[in-house]
């Protein structure tokens, strides 16, 4: 008797499991390393380690610019004197673009994927500007904000170096926008209290 061929002990092809490593192997080639704050994949036209080192900058930028603002307004309410109508007007203007601007670098520091600081207590770590003195003479704290806005100019400046060398060439522009802009308000301070 003839016997019968054997049938091939191959085990039966399952197209899945290929599938399956197709995917994933895309998925590897198509993600971005993940950076630690809101959770979220990033692919931006920042490097993940020069976003961590920036984002860390904007935190301190945006401490100082929160800082001042709230201090601004302090001033802007407190003012008094022969010059107060002028001075009330001029803290007035910076205290609203200073919150503008802590928004902004706020905002930014979430587009990177870091998250923005919050509450006195971070903001007062993260600050040069002292914010806890008693209620001053009116130029003694007109003095004081110019002396505060270009601290914060100096801090911009270094800030926006490290931007520029991390590659991150938007948040570079904003910060070098910023030194104007604390420049500009130290200069019309000073000029405000020339006799």
């Amino acid at each position: 008797m003839a016997k019968a061929p054997q049938a091939s002990k191959k085990p039966p092809v399952s197209k899945a499991p290929a599938a399956a490593k197709s995917v994933k192997a895309s998925a590897r080639r198509s993600a971005a390393p993940k950076l630690e704050g809101d959770g979220s994949t990033l692919n931006t036209s920042v490097d993940s380690g020069a976003r961590e080192k920036v984002a860390e900058a904007l935190t301190k930028a945006v401490a100082d610019s929160y800082t001042l603002y709230a201090k601004t307004l302090g001033v802007h309410w407190n003012v008094q004197g022969p010059s107060f109508f002028g001075l009330h007007k001029l803290t007035d203007a910076q205290y609203n673009e200073l919150h503008q601007a802590a928004d902004a670098i706020a905002e930014r520091i979430r587009a990177l994927g870091k998250l923005a600081p919050t509450g006195n207590e971070t903001f007062r770590a993260l600050t040069v500007i002292e914010n806890e003195a008693p209620h001053k003479p009116t130029s003694e704290m007109i003095a004081e904000l110019a002396r505060d806005n270009e601290t914060v100019a100096r801090r911009m400046s270094e800030f926006a170096e490290l931007a520029d060398e991390a590659g991150d060439l938007f948040s570079h522009d904003m910060l070098v926008a910023r030194i104007g802009v604390h420049e500009e308000n130290a200069w019309m301070l000073r000029s405000s209290l020339a006799q």
